[in-house]
């Protein structure tokens, strides 16, 4: 509706709901008086609109998001399956599952019962075509973004380490524009990753991450973070994902990896829990995805 009335001409702004004032004291709600308050709190710039993506913008996030479900339905079947051959005493010895070994060891298995092996068969090959379908989805994925406006962000955001193709896509395309948060703490706050506070006077409480705003770019920054556990270093394949891109670019990341495998060192060292290390990392992690993305942005205007 917002494209169908800025192409007539209109000016259409799409207002976020949770923030979005409200009287506490007020048990009367009419469209009328809903009009009139949106009307009298947009007159005072009191209301907050969203960023509304692009057609292009829209059809990368859907592949995106699609490519993110496909992985989740992997995650399931492939569950499903071991917990067949679990029922069955079948245990892998391996060190790493879903692998060629693994695959050869699933292809030696073999059940007394005809129906048995039959239940076995189906489970194999759902994994098989779900592996098939994630492949298809990431093959598409990557090949989407040719000529895509923001296509030199996510080139530059794969200098940071956990950051490869499809976690850079997925992070831009759920983001958007970095340019509308004039500070990575508004970002930071965007992606829920901001610690919740009650404080009062002299008292100070804050409680876990709010967990607002874009969840799926969330979690894609929570699993990236944990790459930072390591010490830091430019292996082989960050070191060919950083080759064409900017000196200042390449230092940011450099700078970052270095602020957060410390970061993670420290945290770990004083006792706190795993994940919430990572969420503490992953916090500042966006900081070096807005610098990298705002750099970015401006040597292609620079172009």
């Amino acid at each position: 509706m917002q494209r169908a009335l800025t192409a007539r001409g209109y000016a259409c702004e799409v207002i976020a709901p949770s923030k979005t004032p409200r009287q506490p004291g007020q048990r009367v709600k009419t469209d009328a008086r809903d009009s009139l308050d949106l009307a009298e709190y947009s007159r005072a710039g009191a209301l907050t609109p969203v960023w509304i993506p692009d057609q292009e913008d829209e059809a990368i996030r859907d592949l995106s998001r699609a490519r993110e479900d496909a992985v989740n339905n992997r995650t399931q079947v492939r569950q499903q399956l071991k917990g067949f051959l679990l029922r069955h005493d079948r245990r892998y010895g391996g060190k790493t599952s879903w692998c060629l070994t693994h695959d050869a060891w699933l292809a030696r298995q073999s059940f007394e019962s005809a129906a048995t092996q039959t239940a076995f068969t189906e489970y194999w090959q759902a994994v098989k075509a779900a592996d098939e379908r994630v492949a298809r989805l990431t093959k598409a994925l990557q090949a989407s973004i040719a000529g895509w406006r923001f296509e030199p962000v996510v080139d530059a955001l794969q200098a940071l380490r956990g950051v490869a193709a499809v976690t850079a896509i997925g992070l831009v395309a759920e983001i958007g524009d970095l340019s509308r948060f004039e500070h990575p703490r508004k970002l930071m706050g965007y992606l829920g990753l901001v610690p919740s506070e009650h404080s009062s006077g002299e008292r100070t409480s804050r409680g876990s991450i709010t967990k607002t705003g874009n969840g799926h770019a969330r979690r894609l920054l929570v699993e990236a973070a944990w790459n930072y556990r390591f010490k830091a270093r430019v292996g082989r394949d960050l070191n060919e994902r950083q080759q064409g891109l900017s000196e200042a670019i390449r230092t940011i990341a450099w700078k970052g990896q270095l602020r957060l495998s410390s970061r993670y060192a420290a945290l770990s060292k004083r006792g706190i829990q795993a994940n919430k290390v990572c969420v503490a990392v992953a916090r500042e992690l966006a900081g070096f995805v807005w610098a990298i993305g705002m750099h970015a942005q401006r040597e292609k205007a620079a172009t």
